[in-house]
C-alpha cells in the first residue's frame, strides 16, 4: 500500500518551489532591468542615476536571496544566474568610469562563476564607451580604456578555460581588444 501521505508532502513541496521560482523569476528581471538602465544611465553621464538603479538592483537580489535561503535549488534558477551576470556587467562598468578599475567578485558579493562571464560584457561597453570618447576627440579615454582591456585579457589568459560557457566569453574580450587596438592606432594617425 502506497502511503498517500508522503506523496502528499511532495506534491506540497513542489507546488511551494514553482511559487517560490516563479516569485525569484519575477524579482530576477527587476535586477535584470534596473541593471540595464544603470549601463545606460552610465553611457549618458548620469552616474547618479546609475548608482541609485544599481541601489536598487542590490536591494532586490537581497530578497531573492532571502527566498532561495527556504530552498537553495531556487540558486540554479536561469533567470537568477543571468540577473546576477547583468547587475556584476553593470557594477563593474560604473565602477570603472568612477575609478578606471573594477570591482572583486567579493566586493560585489558575487561567485567567480558569475563573475567572470560578466567581464566579457563590461569590455563590449568600454569598447563602446572609448569609440564614443573618440568621437568627441577624448582620445585619453579611448586609449586608458584600450589599455585596461589589454592588462584584463592577459590576467585571464592565465585561466585554463577549457570548453566552459565562460570560454566564449572570453573570446569576446578578445575580440573587444582588438577593436580598442584598431581604434589605439586610428588615433595615433590622427595625432
Amino acid at each position: 500500500m502506497l502511503n498517500k501521505k508522503a506523496f502528499q508532502e511532495m506534491r506540497a513541496q513542489m507546488e511551494q518551489f514553482d511559487s517560490l521560482r516563479e516569485q525569484v523569476i519575477l524579482q530576477s528581471r527587476i535586477v535584470l532591468k534596473s541593471s540595464k538602465q544603470a549601463i545606460y544611465a552610465a553611457h549618458r553621464g548620469d552616474m547618479k542615476e546609475a548608482d541609485k538603479l544599481l541601489a536598487e538592483a542590490k536591494s532586490t537580489i537581497k530578497k531573492i536571496d532571502l527566498l532561495i535561503k527556504k530552498d537553495v535549488h531556487l540558486a540554479n534558477v536561469g533567470a537568477y544566474s543571468d540577473c546576477l551576470e547583468e547587475y556584476t556587467e553593470a557594477s563593474c562598468y560604473v565602477h570603472y568610469l568612477k575609478t578606471g578599475q573594477i570591482p572583486t567578485p567579493e566586493d560585489l558579493g558575487i561567485d567567480t562563476d558569475v563573475y567572470l562571464p560578466a567581464l566579457s560584457d563590461v569590455i563590449g561597453e568600454l569598447v563602446r564607451k572609448a569609440v564614443n570618447s573618440a568621437i568627441k576627440g577624448d582620445y585619453e579615454t579611448a586609449l586608458a580604456i584600450k589599455d585596461f582591456a589589454g592588462e584584463l585579457y592577459e590576467e585571464l589568459m592565465l585561466f585554463d578555460w577549457r570548453n566552459s560557457p565562460a570560454r566564449k566569453k572570453f573570446d569576446a574580450i578578445k575580440y573587444g581588444l582588438e577593436k580598442l587596438e584598431d581604434l589605439a592606432l586610428k588615433i595615433k594617425f590622427k595625432k
